[in-house]
């Protein structure tokens, strides 16, 4: 008989301690918000208690709205019971953490990175863009001689004889970071570029203290865009998510100085492009 009165004890115990726990999780309900009102609770201490509330019930259908402004319920506490735990302040707004700078598959700023191997292992190093100047070069005689119809060479010239990136890494690949799926790398800046086969990589031709590469042929009957093609470095491209892609030159870039170079940027300031004009992305192999 002890041994079944010592269970009976038990059981009930475990069944107060349940009842307690149910007791504890009771649900929020309109009614519970009116009556907190009713007592004269602040719009602060109710939306507080709405917040902390393990569970809630609340019935926010036009109607039961309608009886909760009746009952002199506040907006802040009726938005508190249609929404009971906004996140945290900023948390919709706050952008995906950055993690290694150095890992491809992390967020990164928009804009083109050389990712190539260094002293301390593979880096990731973003091309700054790189202003240039225009100027007429070559065939100037010969399009005078043939009326127009040979063309002349724009080059673009950046001064200084060497990029500011260099690395001696000569299977570096790039990853192209644009800012939307559906816009250029920033906008109007990089000249509304959507994807890497928008940009031509070029060596530049180097001298004393600039370098060079055509931009734009013309003749008399029209300007285009367009590049040497002994200037020209292929490469082939991955998507790899939107707006992100991984660019890898189809051979061992040789020493030398090169760029990236976009259609609507390669026609300059005589271009649609204008906003992305005379902009060009450098950087350097080195021996």
């Amino acid at each position: 008989m002890r041994v079944i009165h010592g269970l009976v004890v038990v059981v009930v115990l475990l069944s107060s301690q349940w009842l307690l726990g149910q007791s504890e999780q009771k649900q929020l309900t309109n009614q519970d918000v009116k009556d907190l009102v009713s007592v004269g609770l602040s719009s602060d201490v109710i939306v507080d208690k709405i917040q902390a509330a393990a569970a809630t019930n609340f019935d926010t259908s036009v109607s039961a709205l309608k009886d909760l402004k009746t009952a002199n319920v506040p907006d802040a506490v009726i938005r508190a019971m249609i929404n009971p735990h906004p996140p945290s302040e900023g948390s919709e707004e706050s952008p995906a953490p950055p993690g290694d700078p150095n890992d491809p598959n992390s967020a990164h700023d928009p804009g083109i990175y050389m990712y190539a191997k260094g002293q301390s292992g593979f880096q990731m190093t973003m091309l700054e863009p790189t202003v240039y100047s225009e100027g007429k070069s070559g065939g100037v005689f010969k399009s005078a001689m043939t009326y127009g119809i040979a063309k002349i060479k724009w080059k673009a010239v950046v001064r200084g004889a060497h990029a500011n990136l260099q690395s001696n890494d000569v299977n570096m690949v790039f990853y192209f970071y644009f800012e939307e799926s559906n816009a250029g790398l920033s906008h109007a800046s990089f000249g509304g570029t959507t994807t890497p086969n928008e940009f031509t990589l070029l060596k530049f031709e180097s001298k004393k203290d600039s370098r060079e590469t055509v931009v734009m042929k013309a003749n008399a009957f029209g300007a285009s865009s367009g590049t040497d093609e002994k200037a020209n470095a292929a490469f082939t491209f991955t998507k790899l998510r939107p707006g992100v892609y991984k660019v890898v030159p189809s051979a061992s870039l040789s020493p030398g100085e090169y760029c990236f170079l976009s259609a609507s940027m390669g026609v300059g300031g005589f271009g649609a492009g204008a906003a992305g004009a005379n902009r060009l992305f450098d950087f350097a192999v080195v021996p």
